[in-house]
Formats: structure tokens, sequence, C-alpha cells
């Protein structure tokens, strides 16, 4: 039983009154105090005014040695984690909800775990509990909560996007930590670069305006323009860029613009086909995790779809859901979609779901593709290192070059 603090309106006319009341929940204190005649204006548990008592602190101390109070990456993971063993163990949802906001590790992760447990209380679902915060859940992790939701196998999926959410994590850190030295190769180019032209370049460019009759070469006349538009307009140079970055951020992030983004990575060579590839074991591990869970064929295809992430291939898959539905093979039904399945993939599909181990199938191409994928990464970040140091060396090279040519050219006047 806890002990909950309420202020409500006498429905008797008496005014507004406050007390307390034991309850085994939010629901349960309701009933009681409609029991009472009360109709509620606010309701705590004296427990978590205190526990909200001691999350205003820490996001004060948060504030004071500017710390985010935004839930990280990883603390949504271990939520996600967690809530799927405690319901695969058979706690009812608003307990496991109740455990987790208890034992989170920041005073922001306790605050946004209670929050979606007071929505639940209220008779909310949890996908509609979590979409009321978009930036610590995002669109695909709510449509897929939702679908588990729905077909009772919530525990499965949430366990799913945990697997998900390790892999992507695990992923972005080798991207990140193999193209570390080119990005700082590359801040220190541009630095060097910014400084030539806005230090360096002006004073080569007094020296040739001291010979009036001179005819500077194209490339140095064009590495001149370029340090006068720095030296000059810099500032408002940097202002634009950073107004049309978020302006294309902007329309990304829309609905419209997001197709169109998303079409048009798909069409980049490197960049698009390691998306597919992406997708495809994605959709395939989360169908394969799900079917052998005993869930219905069209249930987990919904699911499954959701999980893709691109729109233009979830588009496609859905079409392919459609003729499932209306008693197609999965195989065939599959074979439309050509962006994301290969044909021997197909073949496989096709075969498996002959043999009855369609469930076994999918998880084994899920788990060749990820390696796969793990290799082309690999590949490609291994190829961006050289690309990206000749790249530094061309327009260091040019720059020199340019400031070169003339001197020979000048020799003419000089004498």
């Amino acid at each position: 039983m806890a002990l909950f603090q309420y202020r409500a309106l006498q429905l008797n006319g008496g005014g507004v009154t406050e007390g307390q009341l034991e309850a085994g929940g939010r629901q349960e204190a309701f009933r009681q105090m409609e029991a009472l005649g009360l109709k509620p204006i606010s309701l705590a548990e004296k427990a978590a005014a205190a526990a909200e008592k001691a999350a205003a602190s820490g996001q004060a101390k948060k504030a004071l040695s500017f710390q985010s109070n935004k839930v990280t990456a990883r603390e949504l993971e271990n939520f996600t984690r967690l809530l799927s063993s405690l319901l695969a163990s058979g706690v009812p949802l608003s307990r496991a909800l109740v455990i987790l906001y208890k034992e989170a590790s920041s005073p922001a992760a306790s605050a946004k775990w209670k929050e979606v447990h007071d929505a639940v209380i209220d008779g909310v679902s949890l996908a509609e509990a979590m979409s009321r915060s978009p930036d610590t859940f995002p669109k695909i992790y709510v449509a897929m909560v939702e679908a588990g939701e729905t077909g009772g196998f919530l525990d499965v999926v949430l366990a799913q996007i945990a697997d998900f959410q390790a892999r992507e994590k695990e992923m972005r850190s080798k991207v990140m930590a193999a193209m570390l030295y080119p990005l700082v190769l590359f801040c220190l180019a541009t630095a060097v670069l910014i400084f030539l032209m806005v230090f360096f370049i002006p004073k080569f460019q007094k020296m040739f305006d001291s010979f009036p009759g001179a005819q500077l070469p194209l490339i140095t006349r064009i590495i001149i323009a370029i340090s006068h538009g720095l030296v000059h307009y810099g500032l408002w140079i940097a202002a634009g860029v950073l107004i049309v970055g978020y302006l294309v951020r902007t329309w990304v992030v829309s609905e419209a613009g997001r197709r169109v983004w998303e079409g048009f990575i798909l069409r980049v060579a490197v960049i698009g086909r390691l998306t597919g590839q992406f997708a495809m074991a994605r959709f395939c591990r989360m169908l394969g995790t799900l079917l052998g869970a005993d869930v219905p064929l069209v249930q987990g295809l919904n699911v499954a779809r959701k999980s893709i992430g691109n729109q233009i291939l979830v588009d496609a898959v859905s079409n392919s859901i459609e003729k499932v539905k209306e008693g197609g093979q999965l195989g065939r039904s599959l074979g439309e979609c050509r962006e994301l399945f290969a044909g021997s993939v197909l073949e496989m599909i096709s075969v498996a779901e002959e043999s009855g181990r369609l469930d076994q199938e999918l998880v084994r191409i899920a788990v060749v593709t990820e390696n796969d994928l793990d290799r082309e990464l690999k590949t490609a970040v291994a190829l961006a290192e050289p690309l990206m140091l000749f790249m530094i060396a061309g327009m260091v090279g040019t720059i020199f070059i340019g400031m070169v040519l003339p001197i020979f050219t000048l020799q003419e006047y000089i004498k």
C-alpha cells in the first residue's frame, strides 16, 4: 500500500479540500476519492513527491555542472532491455515501470520513466505514453512498441529493440573510431586553409599589386578572390552556412523531405547498398525472432517492417504484406521489393518457407548479412582515410602552386 497526498473539490459544494489516503495504486486512489464525493485536482504519492524533490535537486546540480538533462542512448537501451526481462518474467507493466524509475541511473531517466508510468496508470497505452516524449523515444521505437502491445508480444519486441540499439551503437562506435584520425586531419587541414586564406594570401596579394601591369595566372586570381571573400565577408558566409544548414535539417525532418532524403541515400553507390543491407538484416532478425516466439506471420510482418527505418523500403514491404494477407507466399510476395532483397535471399526464404523452418533461416540470413555488412564497413572506412589525405594534399598543393606560379611570371617585370 502507498500513501497518496490529494487535493480535490468537494462535490457537495464544500470547496477545495486536501488530505491523504492509502491505496494500492493511482487508479484505486481515484476510486476511493470518487467514493468520498471528491473530484481530484491533483494526486501525488508521498514517496514520489520526495523523489521529485531529489530529482529537482539533482537537476539543479546538473545545471551547475553543465551536464545534459536528456536521457542518453545507453539509458534508453537499459530501460528497454530491463522492461523486456520484467515483462517476460510475468511482472505487470505498471509494477515494472515503478521498478525501473526507482532504479534509474540518473534523475533525468527517473523522471522520464515515472512520466511514462503515470500515463500508463492513468489508462494510456505504453506506446501512446512514449509518443509524448519524441526526444527520448524515436518514432520507429514507438511504432514497434504499439505493434507489440496490439499483438500481445510486447516483451519479445522490446528485447529485439534493445538488441537493435546495442548493434547500432556498436556499429556507430566502430565507424567513429575508424574515422577519428581522418576527422582530426580534416579539422587541422581546414584550420590551415583558413589561416592561409585569411592571413597568408593577403600578403602575397600586396606583393602582386606592386606590379600593376602583371597578368596573374587564372588559378592565382581564383585563390585571391576566395581569400578576399573570406577576409571581408567571412562572418556573413559563416552565418549563411548555419542558416542553410538549419533549413536543410528542418526540411529533412519533415515528412516530404525525409522521403526525398531517404530515396537519395538509397541511390548513393556505397551508402545505399549498406543502408539496404542493414535494413534487410533488421527485418529478417525481427521477423525470425517473432516467428520463433509463435507470433502469427502477418503480425510479425507488420512489426518487422516498422523496424526497417527507411520509409521508402517500408512502403515497398507493405505492398508485399498485403499479398501475404491475401494468401500469397512470403518469398514470392517479397520479390517485388528488390531494393531490399536479392534474388538469392528470396530463394532461401522460399525454400525455408516450404520446409517449415522459416524462423531459423531468417535469423541465419540476418547473421550472415550483419557479418558481411561489418566487413564492408571496415573496407569503406579504410578507404576513406587515404581518400581524405589525398583531398587535403590536393587543396594545400593547389594553393601552393597558385602562389608560386606568379613568381616566374613576375620575373619579367622585375627585369
